[in-house]
C-alpha cells in the first residue's frame, strides 16, 4: 500500500513538472499559427510578418471597412441640453428614443494586434478578413501588412525550419497558443528609452521600426568608413551624438561611433517602445536620447491567451451642461472596440494606447485632452482629432437604439467602464 501511494506521488509530480515545463515552453511571446495555402498544404510554426510584427501584441497594420454614424450634416454643435435634444440626420428628425442611422460603409486605420485574431483569411490582392476571439469580423481592404505590400511573411515551421511565402500563397492562418518555446535562440529586445523632453519610457523596443530580436543587426560605418554590422545582443547602449552619428557601447564595454545608417542617424524611421500598460510610443531621432538593452522579463511576454478578441466600449460620458450619458461609445464617430487605439501627441512623442486601458479621457482644452490609464498614468495628448476639436463626435448608443451625438465642444470627460 505504502508503495503504492509513492508511485502515486511520484506521478503526480512528474504531471507538475510537465505542466510547469509547457508554461515555461510556451513564453516566447511570438506569433503562432497554421498556414494552409492556395494548394491546402499546411504548415504550422512562428511567424514574422513584414517583418518587423512578430509577437502578439503587434498591430496588423491596414485600412479597415466601418459602418460609421451619420453626420448632421450641419456646422456646429450636435448636442443640445436638455430643452432641445433634436437630431437632423439627412433632414429625418432624430429625437431620443428613435432607432440609430448608420450611415455608408468608410475604410479607417486598424491597429488589431495579432492576439486577437482566431482566423485570417487573405480574399483578394490587397483584402483580407480577420475573424476574431469575439466573434466579430473585421474586413481589411489595403494597408502595409495586407496584400502585396507585405515585404515578407516567414514561418520558422516546427518541424521543416524557416519557409517564406508571398500572400498571394496563403488562403488562411489559424492562430493558436505555442506549444512549445522554439529553439532559434531569438529573444525580443527590451530596454529603457530616454527622451528629451517626456522623460524615459521602458518596455519591448522595435528599433528604426524594424528590428525587434536580439540577433538582428544594427549598421552603421566605424571610423574611416569601415562598415560594420552588430547583432543587438552584443550592444548595451545607444545614444544619439548628433543628427547624424551614434555611439555604441557593447555589452563587453567597448564604445563605438557609427554613421551612415539610418539605423544610427536621423534617417531612423522611429524608436518604438511597447507595453502593456501605456500601449505604444514612437520617438522620432530628435526627441531621442538613448537605449539601455535590458534583460527581458520573460513572465512579461505577452500569450495569446491574453487577448479576447475585444469588445465595445462602455462608459459614462458627462457634457459642459453637466449631463451624463452611459451605454456602449462610439469615439470620434470611429473607435468602438476595446481593441482599437486612442491617437495623438505627448510631448513630442506619437502614442497609441488601447481603450482597453484607459480608464478616463477628459477634455483640457479645445486642442487637448487629458487620458489617465489603469495604472494611474497620466498623458496630456493633442495634435490628433481623437483628442482636439476635429473629434467627429461622441455617440452613446444604449440597447441599440438611443443615442447621444455629442460635440467636442459640449464633451466634458468620458470615464470607461470595460
Amino acid at each position: 500500500m505504502l508503495r503504492l501511494v509513492k508511485l502515486h506521488l511520484l506521478a503526480l509530480f512528474a504531471l507538475s513538472l510537465l505542466i510547469g515545463a509547457t508554461s515555461i515552453y510556451a513564453a516566447s511571446g511570438r506569433i503562432y499559427g497554421k498556414l494552409t495555402t492556395v494548394d491546402n498544404d499546411v504548415f504550422e510554426g512562428w511567424i514574422r510578418w513584414d517583418k518587423n510584427e512578430a509577437f502578439w501584441d503587434d498591430p496588423i497594420d491596414g485600412t479597415i471597412e466601418k459602418d460609421r454614424f451619420s453626420d448632421t450634416g450641419k456646422k456646429g454643435r450636435r448636442y443640445k441640453d436638455k430643452r432641445d435634444r433634436t437630431f437632423d440626420f439627412f433632414g429625418l428628425a432624430n429625437r431620443e428614443g428613435s432607432s440609430v442611422w448608420f450611415g455608408s460603409d468608410y475604410a479607417s486605420s486598424s491597429q488589431l494586434q495579432f492576439g486577437h485574431i482566431k482566423t485570417l483569411y487573405c480574399d483578394g490582392e490587397d483584402e483580407a478578413r480577420a475573424l476574431l476571439k469575439s466573434g466579430q469580423e473585421v474586413t481589411f481592404v489595403s494597408g502595409a501588412d495586407i496584400g502585396s505590400s507585405v515585404r515578407e511573411i516567414l514561418l520558422t515551421d516546427i518541424n521543416e525550419g524557416d519557409i517564406y511565402f508571398d500572400w498571394d500563397d496563403i488562403d488562411k492562418i489559424d492562430f493558436m497558443e505555442e506549444p512549445r518555446e522554439p529553439n532559434d535562440g531569438l529573444k525580443r529586445l527590451y530596454g529603457r528609452v530616454s527622451t528629451r523632453r517626456a522623460g524615459e519610457f521602458t518596455g519591448w523596443i522595435e528599433w528604426d521600426v524594424d528590428e525587434v530580436f536580439n540577433r538582428d543587426y544594427l549598421d552603421g560605418d566605424e571610423d574611416r568608413d569601415r562598415q560594420r554590422k552588430i547583432p543587438f545582443e552584443r550592444i548595451a547602449v545607444i545614444e544619439r551624438r548628433s543628427s547624424s552619428s551614434s555611439s555604441v557601447t557593447l555589452t563587453d564595454g567597448k564604445e563605438l561611433t557609427l554613421r551612415n545608417s539610418n539605423d544610427v542617424n536621423s534617417e531612423n524611421r522611429g524608436i518604438v517602445v511597447k507595453s502593456a500598460e501605456f500601449g505604444k510610443i514612437k520617438v522620432d531621432w530628435k526627441n531621442f536620447e538613448k537605449v539601455e538593452f535590458m534583460e527581458a522579463p520573460t513572465k512579461d511576454l505577452p500569450r495569446y491567451d491574453d487577448f479576447d478578441g475585444g469588445a465595445m466600449i462602455r462608459g459614462e460620458v458627462e457634457t459642459e451642461f453637466g449631463e451624463k450619458f452611459e451605454g456602449e461609445i462610439a469615439w470620434d464617430n470611429d473607435e468602438q472596440w476595446t481593441w482599437e487605439h486612442l491617437n495623438g501627441e505627448y510631448k513630442d512623442l506619437e502614442m497609441d494606447i488601447p481603450f482597453s486601458v484607459i480608464m478616463s479621457i477628459e477634455k483640457s482644452s479645445q486642442r487637448s485632452a487629458l487620458v489617465t490609464l489603469k495604472n494611474g498614468n497620466q498623458y496630456l495628448l493633442s495634435g490628433s482629432n481623437d483628442v482636439d476639436e476635429d473629434n467627429k463626435g461622441i455617440f452613446v448608443i444604449k440597447n441599440g437604439e438611443v443615442m447621444e451625438q455629442i460635440d467636442w465642444y459640449d464633451f466634458r470627460k468620458l470615464a470607461v467602464k470595460n
